[in-house]
């Protein structure tokens, strides 16, 4: 067994997981504290595999920088789900959240994006090993099928790790880590109430377990967990409630797609509104350029409902006194419903079967006594929305199921472990209510029952209901089957200490299947699926990779490790790392790290459908009204302010991935009690994937000329977005780290901690070979790199009392400051944004917990952002709580 080197006690449990920040940092060293008495009597040392090496070791000597974070501690500050606890780590500039799926389909719910790189390059792990991709986009993992309330703890390696854990580890590696075996019954149930309307949580959970694994030679354990949303209104919130509508960030947006109907008059070639003149129909239709415009995103629901429930099992047999058998179960899924602005029926002024037309035999015709205004007699293409069909509401589910098989110990010298393992993901989107059949419209208005202009007879509202599309129309399977083995062990003494060596590999068998159901898609066309087919893909991959601990001196040791990666359908690869730690005192230490990385284009990148859906925000066609001007043969309501469609999904042709990761840090401690932390982290990637902004598009149409489709008479047909490789990435920062464990007083124990991202490069470009462009605190390339990030915490604790102050945040940037920004506002500043939550917990009672907190202390508004890029305007959902301030309380109960 390795010994370990003489560390002092705080700095033997910070490398005990690299170094363990926010709420993690202040529960291990208060523990330290506690049990100071304890360490006089000599401890057994056991080794332990650590995040980001095969290599079984004493944990002290770990040279990887290591984010720990306690189950305990996220529990205790309210934290409900995966997504919400990693929101907290600086690292962590995720752009997909939940609330991104109003307004989007075939999404992964909500991922992790370390360093900013994108979900696709941050690798999710359960116990150390894969679950499977979100089946819509199968690049990331879905962090709403987390089983959170299994978790002991979170670790998160801050540094590429390609070479240990395959092609996806980029940006870094989050491993959720449940515990080992359980014994008792335990029941906890929470409750979470925003002060503002909307939004209210709870959840519930159950774990057990019985057999004690050292005494009875088994443990059976199971968790059964409950989590629940309600949905938000845009109106609920005074950040949101103006909708595109918003003087103060120069927004005066809305939708060509109007209520009352837009029209063009096909024989006078002139566009107008009946209402126009007097205003429209307020108080979300208004008046502008002769024509109506429609506020939609002021009537959107801006957080979702959500419904998510786990179930995981396990039971752990010991065969003997050094080896055991495990067999463990997960099944998890996630709904999330989303709630948008009433459909829409676009019109392309041709009077065909292809347009929404209304003819003067219409009694809804202007002029005929019902509507008002004069028009010139003939056919009036339309642009409409069907108010009285109400929100249109969709429902995204995703299901994860693993079921693994796995054995470790130790044989013949060996520690091993192995296991095989089958994980399925499902997804699925449906109509739920408020989704039109195209076709039917088209003839309701021709034959006169649906009226565009105004309230519907009952004989329209019939009519609407009658052609209300309900159902899925699109899922989604992702399979993977896996067989892994590793070994280690020391193969002999150096001068400086023992060799550590780790072989080990893989065998991958990865599915993908998309099918879409045409018979109701066809039908929609605002259901994101119009004219899309379904497709498949699968590869196999086979892996072997190998690593060495050396010890060169007794102060410096080297980490060594190689991997191969053969796919079946984009080739081969080898990537090194290097790492180095020194520690030429006990109370400081320095590391190094070097390695490549490679990630293969997922199966979802390469054969997601080809699906027309509406561009998130509206615009104006660069070439028929350019500038919100109408060009000669160009259409107002057709052509200006519209939401276009937009071609998104896979690509066949795209490339691998390429990366070069570098780190160089120090940790010091100089005092007992106070340990902090620097570290210079330098990514390049080659050939990344993603798609082009919608904006940027739009903004440079002479650019992106390629991706303009036209009709036969010059109108816009659609934008090409699919996934492309956009060119080079460059970023560079320094993660900060600080714990300060106070002094025992006879008021309790305090403790401080800091953790904290300094990013001082992002470049990027959009096409290989062209320029650099800057998305450091800019709004740019579709989202935004935050300069600084931190989460500050305060903890105290005294007998069964203890309560915690957090600080989370975010320093601001430069707006989108997009094309439909009024030109005194296009320099807009977003505002840093600084959030509290406050808790307290009492644990007096016999089996029983108490918790109680406030999220979001002081009540905190998102910064304001003009930004329109998502379906929510006013502020950027991505990265911000619209919640506001809301009340917890939290009861634990353990029976036995």
């Amino acid at each position: 067994m390795m010994k370990e080197r003489g560390l002092p006690h705080s700095l033997r449990m910070m490398f005990s997981g690299g170094m363990a920040v926010g709420l993690g940092l202040l529960a291990q060293p208060l523990q330290a504290q506690e049990t100071d008495k304890e360490e006089e009597a000599p401890q057994q040392m056991h080794r332990v595999e650590i995040t980001g090496s095969s290599i079984k070791r004493v944990a002290a000597e770990g040279a990887l920088p290591i984010t720990v974070i306690k189950a305990d501690d996220f529990v205790k500050l309210g934290s409900t789900t995966a997504a919400e606890v990693l929101s907290n780590i600086s690292g962590n500039q995720t752009n997909f959240t939940t609330t991104s799926n109003v307004g989007a389909g075939r999404t992964v719910g909500a991922a992790a994006d370390l360093r900013g790189l994108g979900p696709n390059k941050t690798l999710v792990l359960l116990n150390g090993r894969r679950l499977a991709n979100s089946a819509f986009d199968g690049s990331a993992v879905n962090l709403n099928v987390i089983p959170i309330a299994a978790l002991d703890r979170v670790e998160i390696l801050r540094d590429g790790a390609s070479a240990i854990y395959g092609t996806d580890a980029i940006g870094g590696v989050i491993n959720f880590i449940t515990k080992r075996s359980y014994t008792g019954l335990n029941l906890s149930a929470e409750g979470i109430l925003p002060e503002q309307s909307g939004g209210a949580e709870k959840r519930f959970n159950l774990s057990g377990g019985l057999g004690d694994l050292d005494k009875d030679g088994y443990n059976f354990f199971g968790v059964i967990d409950y989590h629940s949303q309600n949905a938000a209104k845009a109106s609920d919130r005074s950040f949101s409630a103006p909708g595109g509508r918003n003087p103060g960030l120069g927004m005066d947006i809305g939708s060509g797609n109007s209520y009352p109907a837009n029209y063009y008059d096909i024989n006078a070639d002139q566009s107008g509104n009946p209402y126009a003149a007097a205003g429209c129909k307020p108080p979300y239709a208004f008046s502008q350029g002769g024509v109506c415009r429609y506020n939609s995103q002021a009537v959107i629901g801006i957080v979702p409902k959500t419904e998510e429930i786990a179930v995981l099992g396990k039971g752990t047999f010991k065969l003997d006194a050094d080896n055991t058998a495990s067999i463990e179960y997960l099944h998890s899924q996630s709904k999330v419903r989303t709630y948008i602005a009433p459909d829409v029926f676009g019109g392309d002024g041709s009077g065909t079967s292809s347009d929404y037309v209304i003819n003067p035999n219409s009694p809804y015709y202007p002029g005929n006594g019902i509507t008002p205004g004069s028009v010139s007699g003939g056919p009036l293409s339309l642009n409409w929305r069907s108010i009285d069909a109400g929100l249109r509401i969709g429902e995204s589910k995703n299901s994860t199921d693993r079921l693994l098989f796995s054995l470790d110990g130790t044989l013949a010298g060996w520690d091993y472990k192995t296991g095989l393992a089958y994980a399925m993901s499902k997804a699925s989107d449906s109509l739920i209510d408020g989704y039109l059949n195209s076709n039917m419209i088209r003839e309701g208005l021709l034959n006169g029952i649906l009226n565009p202009f105004g309230p519907q007879s009952a004989a329209g509202e019939d009519y609407l209901n009658r052609a209300k599309v309900r159902g899925v129309i699109l899922d989604a399977k992702t399979q993977v089957t896996s067989l892994d083995f590793t070994a280690s062990r020391e193969l002999f003494q150096l001068p400086a200490g023992p060799l550590g060596f780790a072989l080990g590999g893989e065998l991958r068998r990865e599915q993908a299947s998309f099918n879409v159901n045409h018979a109701l898609s066809d039908l929609v066309e605002s259901s994101g699926s119009q004219d899309s087919k379904s497709a498949s893909g699968s590869r196999n991959v086979k892996a072997l990779f190998t690593e060495l601990n050396v010890p060169i001196f007794k102060t410096l040791e080297a980490q060594l490790a190689l991997r191969y990666d053969g796919y079946s359908d984009v080739g081969n690869t080898v990537n090194p790392k290097v790492a180095l730690r020194f520690q030429p005192a006990k109370e400081i230490m320095f590391r190094s790290s070097y390695s490549t990385g490679f990630r293969a284009p997922s199966l979802y990148e390469l054969n997601d459908p080809n699906a027309k859906t509406y561009t998130g925000a509206p615009y104006n066609d660069p070439v028929l009204c350019p500038g919100g001007a109408v060009a000669p043969g160009g259409i107002g309501a057709r052509d200006c302010g519209q939401q276009f469609f937009k071609l998104q999904g896979g690509n066949k042709n795209l490339q691998p991935e390429k990366s070069n990761s570098f780190t160089l840090g120090m940790v010091i401690e100089p005092l007992p009690s106070v340990t902090a932390s620097v570290d210079y982290w330098n990514i390049r990637i080659k050939n990344q994937i993603n798609v082009i902004p919608e904006n940027d598009i739009f903004a440079d149409p002479v650019k992106y000329a390629d991706k303009f489709v036209r009709n036969p008479d010059g109108s816009l047909s659609h934008i090409i977005d699919t996934n492309v490789n956009l060119g080079n990435v460059h970023t560079s920062g320094f993660d900060l780290g600080f714990a300060w464990r106070l002094p025992k007083t006879a008021w309790g124990n305090f403790g401080l901690s800091l953790d904290g991202t300094y990013v001082s490069q992002y470049d990027y470009q959009t096409e290989t070979g062209g320029e650099y462009l800057n998305n450091l605190a800019t709004y740019a390339n579709g989202s935004v790199i935050f300069r600084w990030r931190h989460s500050a915490t305060f903890n105290w604790s005294q007998g069964p009392w203890s309560a915690a102050v957090q600080q989370v945040h975010t320093t601001g940037y430069r707006d989108q400051n997009g094309g439909q920004i009024a030109d005194g506002y296009k320099n807009h500043q977003v505002g840093s944004y600084t959030r509290y939550n406050l808790s307290g917990s009492y644990g007096g009672f016999k089996s029983l917990t108490l918790t109680a907190g406030i999220k979001n202390l002081f009540n905190t508004n998102p910064p304001a952002s003009n930004v329109t890029d998502n379906f929510q305007y006013g502020y950027d959902a991505r990265y911000a709580d619209a919640i506001g301030r809301a009340f917890f309380v939290r009861a634990n109960y353990q029976f036995f």
